[in-house]
Formats: structure tokens, C-alpha cells, sequence
């Protein structure tokens, strides 16, 4: 590991070794934009094939059309692109200049100076006042407060309000401010890293600061870049990283794009028209050169000549590819884009998202995934703080084998608990003791004499506030010293050493020594199997046990509290190894741990407390709904298993006996998993074809087993199953959990709300982030934000579907555009001697995509199919998303099949009407191109559910706008189309192929919606008619799901077991219906798409029917 050595207010031994504190997040320079943005935007495989289709137009002896007609748009598409790029570098510039050039105090030569925040330098001692912004990571030497302490808002840095608490170093204790200008000394410290949680350094003051000792430093010594000094007159402090190697610098990104499944589809679909392309091209380009080797030279106005270059074969070939490069429009992702980038803004405008309690509006942070909210199959979610409201009230307790609050609900009014506190219960006083100072609160005096609590944990915030309640008051906290009001006597203790709360040890220990007595005591808390197993040998311990399980049963979140009294030299013994732990770089979290254990033993458990925290308003119903919408619910929680059960049942997770069932999968060794997982795959496997509610049950130990032993099998698991409940479970393994889901091929969503909750948010192809009480970091990392969980409803159905629904369209139509236009050219060939000649002009071309097709389109982001209510009544239309009905093979094929038909209508009309030197070629184009555009506003108008003013303006406003256009290009003499659009315009002929080509057009298309909406109406077809003959919305049953495969379709699985134990078999995996289609993976051929007509899995089917 790099190491830092950073000496303190010494500019000539660090000064030149690290970099200034000059912050850069600039993408481009002004001399690298150009290349570079070329460079990013020419990786795209889709620009690439442009730039060669534009590039072999400038040959002029193949190009059929003028080469601003590719050109044209595609400088067009980059600049917007470049522009876009531009803007937001030039911003990040801005903000950057704004923060280099804030001035600050530095102390230089024992004197405080004025410079730019841009010079500050490592090593240099920072002086801040209150309210400044922290401009780099420091190490905190001195603050305004006696007990060297000062107050940070870091807000800006993880998105958490409270404020948090920074101490000074031990070794800088008692130092008299006027010596904080003349400090020596040398910081050893890590490289620099993004862990905003953590610091592992240690510091060794110069004489004659202090006598040469070590001291160790945390993450608790320091002010980080972009925090803020709160609530403390002045700090000081040594600038240990500077500019982009602070934790904050080293944080920032681009965070890897998420690739939808409908981009997916449309890249597969793009390859398929690719190929089609390049099929088309090859026969019309052997066609057109044996035609002129046969035909075309016999015809004395053609004039090939009989010696060739040996390039000449491939004339044909390329004129042809030139014309059929239109196939793949070149403005869809700019389309796509554009309409996603609106779809977000939807979401950040929704007045119904809006969660007024504390004043959060949702927010977008991704806006290129709105569409794969609508096929959402998976959900996996935090608990506290997510599913409930993170607020939590004491309830109840269990002190020494005696349950209070049972009665009443609330231990706080318990008369018996109240007596003994009068009554000074010596067991009851330790309980208490034990509440109130074992923990990292900090308790603040107001102006009126009351006391306030800072607290990191809402956990700790209850227990605190109990122990006041129950007149055991902690008052004072100066330095290591903590006075605790109880009874209005003043009790006082000193804390020796704190042992420190983390997900792996889930417990915290602090030594303390009671100034009554002079005894040393270890006080601990944490969760019953960090606590139980570490109690004294011969106690018993089984009412803790049934108290814990009896709380957990109620839904209450339990903590058991311990203590142990410790030998003199025993403790100085153990501070020793303590303090080299604490010292060391490498490794000091793993060290501590180790060393913590060799204290935290042999102790006696005073009791049990229970927290309650209450559900969120609106979750059960939320969740019951996205049920019926097909979507399966994974908890992931670290708290107990029975507790998360009864909060599982109380959202509607699951259901209750009998119609509910509840598998466990648990064990401590890796034979007694294997035979639970066993016995939970067999329950599942015949339960699939019941209407049963079935669901699994894990711990965070079993887990562990089951992803490093029996991934297979556990998949398996996960596909068949439609609820799961992870209990005890790590941060990692949230992740781990997403990741198995998405091998599966599900779309997965997680949702959460703390800084645990992070990773998880990211694995997922969703992130959600809830902005609660526990900050907004997992609101920071997610792609969208909202307030509360029951927002997630109408994220979802509204926004997702709606999104799904519109893109579905616009990019298939897209494709039906450009086939439409590229068909008329191939079957326009079949006229003019497969010679690769353009029937429509440079400048129509150039127009059609950029003008007349793409703003009646681009409006059809405002369509709704049905209206918000009957969407959030009927849930589960969303199948219809999930199943990708309606971007999939089969309904482009039907785009693709349109386009052909259109084009052979338009094309035969047209030459029927005005060719055979009945007129100018440059009319016949004309008219094509009037039929085309003719005919798509009347594909988008009967495409179109709900029409608003806006929509038709751009429809028929559009058409109006073609004409006026060609009218103008028409009335220039040096155009190419002088007079011609006058011309039709005048011609009765004109219209009535017009008003032909629409009729012949349109007619099959009406007719087969008409019989499909008549004779087989879908559910959404249904619900359609009932809105628009005022009818009364009857609420769904079920979507007819497809066929649900039997047990038998099945084969067996082998799970490994270990060599003492005969094989258990289960059913194959891998030769399940299901998972067959799963286990493409990235794998899959471009010919795999076209295999199924839907996503929708074998489990689904068992979902609608329990719904």
C-alpha cells in the first residue's frame, strides 16, 4: 500500500511532493474538444457505419445522390452532440474556477495568510471559521471548543443533514492556540482513496509539542473537502489531500451507462436490418451488373463502354448500399435521446411524487432508463427506513428475567419499571447506565437550558432519550469525561476506550471508569448473536432468549445490553495491544476486531430492549399492488429473522396461513444448508402448481453457504420463487444477491435508503433511492430519488409504463420511416435498370428525416393509452411491458411489413399516374414523397390514443409545413424543382392520387385493428372502450399469462454435496423452460431474438394466478 508522509506546516518537504489543491473535473481542453469529442462520438459502431456511407458519397462515379444528403444530417446529429458536451464541460469549468478561487486562511511562517484555495499546498495548517466550506481533506489540530471539539455538516459529501462530531487528536490536547501557528510534526497516512468512512494514520508530533509519542488518527480527526463548519467559532487543521486526490476528488466519475432491454432490442434489431441490407444489396448489385452486361448494352442511349476498370464491378454494389443506407435511420439515437431526456423531466415535474412531509420532489438522475421502469421484474428492498419510517420509539424492555411494558404497549409508563428506577434496583440502574452513555451521542445545552441530543443512529437517538425518561439524564460530555443526571445526583465517568460499532463485529463496547468507585467497567450492546455467545459460562440466559424472540414476533427491532467489571491489569494489559492496533496501517479494522474479542468476553447480559419502527404510510398497499402487476418482492434487511417476517406480513409481503407458506433455509455448517435448501426446493417444486403464496426465508450465515456451494441451486431457487426474505445480510451480499437476479435475465430494481444500501443500488439494473433519515447518500448513488416508498407505485405503473409504451413506438416507427422511403428506391430500380438511380433528389432526402417525419413523432410523448386511474386500478396490464409486447421480433416484423406494403402502394400509384413520359422524373418524386408523408400522418394519427391540441398541431401542421416548404424550394429556379410543386398543386390528378394512396394505404390497417379490437380485444383494448364510452373501469382479473410448464418438463440437478453425504437430486436448472431462455446470457446469437415473442418466465404465470 502507498504510504504519505505529510509534515505539518513544513511547505519545502511537502510542498512539491503532491499535488496543489487546483480541483479540475473538466473533460475536454480547448485544444483536445474537437479530437477528442470525434474520437468518443466515432466508438459508436452506428456513426462509424455513417461516416463510411458519407465518405463513399464523395466518390462521385457511385453516388446516386448529392452527398450533402448524408453529410447534412450528420453534421447536424454531431454538432448537437458536440454542443450538448460543450455546455456541460463549460459548466464544470465554471464551478471549478468558482471553487479555485475562493480565498482562505493558511498559515505560513507563523503568520496567517489570504490565497486562493487553488494554492493550498500539503502540510499547510488551514484555518477555518464558522460556516466556511472545508476546501481540502484535513486533519483537525485545534478548534475553538475546550474539548477540542468542532461540528461538520457534510451534506455535500454523503447527503446526510445531522451534523457530525470531529475531535481533536489526543496529542494536540491542551495546545494553547498561539502554538497552533508554530506545530511541527509528521502524518503517516494512507495514499489517497474515495472511503469517505475511513482514515487509518497516525501522527507524531516535534518537540517540544510532545515527547515524540504516536498518536493514531481516524476518520473521526478530520474535515473532508466540501464539508461545512458548523455550530464552532474556529478549527484548524494540517491539508493532508489536495485537489483531485481528495476522498471527495477521488469519488467523482462518469458512472458506466445502464443498457436497457428495449436499447438492447433495438441494437438486435439493427444488426437484423443490417443484414437484411447487406443481403439486398448483394442481389440487387449482382442483378444490376448482369443487366448491363445483357441488356443495357444493347440500348444505344446507355453507352457503357466495352473496356471497364477492374473496379467497375463494384459500382452497382455501392450505388446500392448508398441507397439502402437509409434503412438504419441516422437520427434515432438523437430521437431517443431526446424524448428519454423529456420522459425524466416528467418525473422530476410529477406534483403526485412530491412528498410534502419533508419537502422532497422526485428526481430523475439517469435520464436514458425511464422505459425500463415499465418492465421491472424483480424488486429488492431495504427495510429500515425504506419499508418503514426509521423513526424509533422504545417500547419495550426485559431487565434481569423481568418483562416490562407488555401490558401497556410502552415501557416508559410501566408503574413496576417506574418503581424500581425510585427504588434504585441495582440491576435496573445498570440497565439504565448501560443506555445511556454506551453509545457516541453527544449531548448539546441550548440557550434555555435544554438538552439536545446529536446522535449518528437512530437506534442510539431512542435509547438515549428512554434513559432521560427514565431519570437517568446524560448531560455532559467534555472531552473523555460524560456526567450523567439521574435522580439529581450527578454521576461521572471516564471513558477510556471506545470499541466501535461495524457490520461484522454488530456490537459496540465502551471502557469506562466510574468515578464513584474507581472501578473499571466494559459496557456493550448489539444484536443477540453478537452478544449471547460472549456471556458468561454458567449463566443462564434463556428468558434473554425468549425475550428477543417474543419481541421479534411483535415486529420490534431488539438490542441486548451487557457489562463486565475489569481488573486493573488485565485492562492495561489489553490497552496495550489496543493501542498498536490502533496505530497500525494495514489491515487496523481487521486488528481491531481481533483485539476487541480478547475483551468482550464473560459478560453478564443485563437485558433486552425493543424498538419499534413503524411502516411507512401507504406500503402495504403499494406493494400489494405491484404484486398484481406480476413484479416479485425480495426483503434484504440486516435485522432478525422473525422480525423481518412480521414486518413482511404486515406490508403484504406475504401472506398469512393458510393461503401463505413459509420456507426456512438455515444452518451453521455447509451439510446442514445442503439438506435445508434440499428440502425447500422439493416444497417449492410442488407447490408451483398450487395457488399457494410461497416463500423463503434466509439468513445472513446460510447465505453465505449457499452463494459460495450451491449457486446453481439457489438460482434455481430464486426463479421459482416469487418472495424471498434475506435476514442478517451484509452489504456485499445485497449486491451478490442483485447480480444472480440479473444473470437470470430479470429486470431488477432496489430500492433503499442508506449508505448500506449503496451497492445493492448500483449492481441493479434500477436504482431508487429514498430520501430519508439516514441522509441522501443512497438517493445520490441511485438513478432515481423519491421521498417515500408508496411513490414507487406510480414511478412505475405511470411513469415506467408510459415511458415503455411511447419508446416502443417511436422507435419502431423510426425504422418503418426510413424502410418506407428505402423500398420505394429498390422497387424504383426494377424501373431504371438495376442501376443503383435515386428517384428522390438530394435535398428531399436531406429533408425527410431531419423536417417532415420527425416532429409529429417526437410529439407522441404526450400519448397515454389509458388514463392514470385506470392504469393504477388495474395493475396488471403491466404484463404487457414485462412480456415486451410491444417492441419484440413479431411486432417489428409487422412495422417491417407495413413499410413494404406502404411503399409498394405509394410506388405503384405514383408511376401508374405520372411516369411513361406523362411527366418530369422530379415530378414523380414529388409524388412518392407527397404519398409518403400522407400516408405517416395517418400511421401516427391511428397510432395515437389521446390527442391534445399540441398533437395535432403537429400533425396536420406538419403536413401544412410540407407543403409550404416545397413550395418555397420550388419558387428558386437553381433548386432542381422550379416550379413542380405549383405544378401537382394545380393538378386534380395530384389529389386524387393523394386521397388513393391513403384509402389503399390505410384501408387493410383500419381493417385489421378494426377486427383485432372487435373480435380479440385485448385487456387493454377493453379497458380502452370503457373509457371512451363513458363506461364504468371494471377492475382486471388476471392477464392471461402462457402456459405454465409442469414438473415434468423438468430434469434433475445434483447439488454438490460434501463426500460424506450421498448425492440429493433436484431439477436441472439449466433444462428448465425458464431458464433456458435466461441462459442466453451475452452468449446469444443475433438469431436468438427472434426465438420468443416475450420475457415473460414460467413464475410469472404462477403470479397472475394467485393474484
Amino acid at each position: 500500500m502507498m504510504k504519505r508522509y505529510v509534515y505539518i506546516n513544513d511547505n519545502e518537504l511537502s510542498g512539491d511532493l503532491y499535488c496543489d489543491n487546483r480541483i479540475s473535473n473538466r473533460k475536454y481542453t480547448i485544444l483536445n474538444f474537437l479530437p477528442k469529442n470525434l474520437w468518443e462520438q466515432f466508438s459508436r459502431f452506428m456513426n462509424q457505419y455513417f461516416l463510411l456511407i458519407a465518405c463513399l458519397q464523395l466518390w462521385s462515379l457511385i453516388t446516386p445522390v448529392n452527398p450533402a444528403s448524408t453529410w447534412g444530417p450528420l453534421i447536424f446529429i454531431f454538432a448537437v452532440s458536440a454542443t450538448k458536451e460543450a455546455w456541460d464541460d463549460y459548466n464544470r469549468y465554471l464551478s471549478d474556477k468558482q471553487a479555485n478561487e475562493k480565498e482562505v486562511w493558511v498559515v505560513k511562517q507563523g503568520i496567517k495568510k489570504h490565497i486562493k484555495a487553488q494554492d493550498i499546498h500539503v502540510g499547510n495548517i488551514v484555518w477555518l471559521r464558522e460556516n466556511d466550506e472545508v476546501p481540502c481533506d484535513l486533519v483537525v489540530l485545534g478548534t475553538s471548543d475546550p474539548q477540542g471539539i468542532c461540528y461538520i455538516e457534510t451534506a455535500a459529501l454523503d447527503g446526510e443533514t445531522d451534523l457530525k462530531t470531529r475531535f481533536i487528536p489526543s496529542a494536540c490536547m491542551g495546545l494553547d492556540p498561539e502554538l497552533l501557528h508554530k506545530i511541527k510534526g509528521v502524518i503517516e497516512c494512507p495514499g489517497p482513496d474515495k472511503d469517505i468512512r475511513r482514515f487509518d494514520a497516525n501522527m507524531r508530533l516535534f518537540p517540544p509539542f510532545i515527547d515524540n509519542d504516536l498518536c493514531p488518527l481516524t476518520i473521526n480527526n478530520t474535515l473532508l473537502q466540501s464539508c461545512y463548519l458548523r455550530n464552532t467559532e474556529w478549527a484548524c487543521g494540517v491539508a493532508v489531500y489536495t485537489g483531485n486526490e481528495t476522498k471527495l476528488g477521488m469519488s467523482r466519475g462518469i458512472p458506466e451507462p445502464k443498457l436497457t432491454a428495449m436499447d438492447a432490442m433495438v441494437d438486435k434489431l439493427t444488426g437484423a436490418i443490417f443484414l437484411f441490407q447487406i443481403v439486398v444489396v448483394l442481389v440487387l448489385g449482382i442483378s444490376g451488373n448482369v443487366w448491363k452486361d445483357s441488356e443495357a448494352r444493347k440500348l444505344w442511349y446507355v453507352q457503357y463502354p466495352y473496356e471497364s476498370p477492374w473496379y467497375e464491378l463494384l459500382v452497382i454494389p455501392l450505388r446500392f448500399e448508398l441507397l439502402c443506407s437509409i434503412m438504419i435511420p441516422i437520427s434515432i439515437k438523437v430521437s431517443l435521446d431526446l424524448v428519454k431526456s423529456l420522459y425524466a423531466k416528467f418525473i422530476d415535474w410529477d406534483d403526485e411524487m412530491y412528498d410534502f412531509e419533508t419537502n422532497t420532489p422526485p428526481h430523475a438522475t439517469n435520464t436514458a432508463i425511464s422505459e425500463d421502469l415499465g418492465q421491472v421484474e424483480y424488486i429488492l428492498t431495504d427495510k429500515t427506513g425504506t419499508l418503514t419510517e426509521n423513526k424509533m420509539i422504545f417500547r419495550r424492555c426485559c431487565i434481569n428475567g423481568v418483562f416490562y411494558g407488555n401490558d401497556s404497549g410502552d415501557a416508559l409508563k410501566d408503574v413496576e419499571l417506574l418503581n424500581a428506577v425510585m427504588g434504585n434496583n441495582p440491576d435496573v440502574i445498570r440497565f439504565l447506565t448501560v443506555m445511556a452513555i454506551c453509545n457516541t451521542v453527544v449531548p448539546m445545552r441550548s440557550k434555555t437550558g435544554g438538552i439536545t441530543y446529536k446522535a449518528q443512529s437512530q437506534d442510539e437517538d431512542a435509547l438515549v432519550h428512554a434513559a432521560a425518561d427514565l431519570h437517568m439524564v446524560f448531560v455532559n460530555k467534555n472531552a473523555n469525561i460524560l456526567e450523567v443526571n439521574f435522580n439529581a445526583s450527578i454521576l461521572k465517568y471516564e471513558i477510556l476506550d471506545t470499541l466501535e460499532f461495524t457490520s461484522e463485529r454488530k456490537r459496540m463496547s465502551v471502557v469506562v471508569r466510574d468515578f464513584q468507585d474507581g472501578k473499571i467497567l466494559l459496557l456493550t450492546k448489539g444484536a443477540d448473536e453478537a452478544v449471547f455467545p460472549y456471556a458468561c459460562s454458567g449463566r443462564q440466559i434463556r428468558t434473554f432468549v425468549e425475550a428477543v424472540e417474543q419481541y421479534s414476533q411483535l415486529g420490534l427491532r431488539t438490542l441486548c445490553l451487557a457489562w463486565r467489571e475489569l481488573k486493573e491489569d488485565e485492562y492495561y494489559e489489553w490497552s496495550s495491544m489496543f493501542k498498536e492496533a490502533n496505530s497500525t496501517l494495514v489491515d487496523r479494522e481487521w486488528r481491531l476486531a481481533e483485539v476487541c474479542q480478547r475483551l468482550e468476553h464473560d459478560l453478564e447480559i443485563l437485558g433486552v430492549t425493543a424498538i419499534e419502527d413503524r411502516l411507512q404510510d401507504g406500503v402495504p398497499e403499494t406493494i400489494e399492488t405491484l404484486r398484481k402487476a406480476g413484479i416479485n418482492f425480495w426483503m434484504l434487511t440486516g435485522d432478525k429473522q422473525n422480525t423481518a417476517i412480521q414486518i413482511a406480513l404486515l406490508c403484504n409481503f406475504i401472506s398469512p396461513e393458510p393461503k401463505g407458506q413459509l420456507l426456512l433455509i438455515n444452518g451453521k455448517t455447509q451439510d446442514e444448508v445442503a439438506r435445508s435448501l434440499e428440502r425447500v426446493l422439493l416444497t417449492m417444486r410442488i407447490t408451483t402448481a398450487e395457488p399457494k403464496d410461497v416463500a423463503f426465508v434466509i439468513d445472513g450465515w446460510a447465505l453465505e453457504i449457499v452463494l459460495k456451494h450451491y449457486r446453481k441451486a439457489f438460482t434455481e431457487l430464486a426463479i421459482l420463487s416469487r418472495t424471498a426474505i434475506c435476514c442478517r445480510v451484509t452489504p456485499s451480499q445485497k449486491a451478490q444477491l442483485v447480480e444472480l437476479l440479473k444473470s437470470c435475465d430479470y429486470r431488477t430494481l432496489a430500492i433503499g435508503d442508506g449508505g448500506n444500501d449503496v451497492r445493492m443500488i448500483q449492481q441493479a439494473d434500477i436504482g431508487v433511492g429514498i430520501s430519508g433519515r439516514e441522509g441522501m447518500q443512497a438517493a445520490r448513488a441511485a438513478d432515481y430519488s423519491i421521498g417515500k416508498f408508496r411513490f414507487l407505485k406510480r414511478l412505475i405503473l405511470v411513469h415506467g409504463r408510459y415511458s415503455y409504451n411511447r419508446t416502443a413506438f417511436l422507435s419502431q416507427y423510426s425504422f418503418y420511416k426510413s424502410l418506407l422511403l428505402c423500398f420505394i428506391q429498390i422497387f424504383f430500380s426494377f424501373i431504371s435498370g438495376i442501376a443503383g438511380t435515386s428517384l428522390f433528389n438530394s435535398v428531399s432526402l436531406m429533408a425527410y428525416n431531419v423536417f417532415y417525419t420527425s416532429i409529429p413523432v417526437l410529439v407522441s410523448m404526450l400519448d397515454k393509452d389509458l388514463s392514470e386511474k385506470t392504469v393504477m386500478q388495474n395493475p396488471q396490464i403491466l404484463f404487457y411491458c414485462q412480456a415486451g409486447r410491444l417492441l419484440n421480433p413479431s411486432t417489428f416484423a409487422g412495422w417491417f411489413g407495413r413499410s413494404l406494403f406502404h411503399a409498394l402502394v405509394v410506388f405503384v400509384i405514383s408511376i401508374n399516374v405520372y411516369a411513361y413520359e406523362k411527366s418530369e422524373m422530379e415530378e414523380v418524386a414529388m409524388v412518392a414523397l407527397s404519398g409518403c408523408i400522407w400516408l405517416q400522418a395517418f400511421v401516427v394519427t391511428i397510432e395515437t390514443n389521446s390527442f391534445t391540441i399540441l398533437q395535432h398541431l403537429a400533425i396536420w401542421g406538419n403536413l401544412v409545413g410540407f407543403y409550404i416548404i416545397n413550395c418555397l424550394v420550388s419558387a428558386i429556379p437553381a433548386s432542381g424543382m422550379y416550379t413542380i410543386m405549383f405544378r401537382l398543386c394545380k393538378q386534380s390528378s395530384y389529389w386524387m392520387s393523394m386521397f388513393l394512396i391513403v384509402v389503399v394505404g390505410m384501408g387493410p390497417v383500419l381493417a385489421l385493428k378494426y377486427f383485432r379490437y372487435t373480435y380479440r380485444p385485448s385487456a387493454i383494448n377493453k379497458l380502452q372502450q370503457a373509457e371512451r364510452l363513458g363506461r364504468p373501469i371494471v377492475t382486471l382479473g388476471t392477464v392471461d399469462p402462457y402456459p405454465r410448464p409442469t414438473d415434468k418438463e423438468v430434469a434433475s440437478l445434483s447439488i454438490t454435496q460434501p463426500r460424506n453425504r450421498t448425492s440429493v437430486y433436484e431439477p436441472l436448472l439449466s433444462d428448465s423452460p425458464t431458464a433456458t431462455r435466461r441462459s442466453l446470457g451475452s452468449a446469444a446469437t443475433p438469431f436468438d431474438l427472434f426465438q420468443s415473442t416475450s420475457r415473460l418466465s414460467s413464475s410469472y404465470s404462477r403470479n397472475c394466478k394467485n393474484n
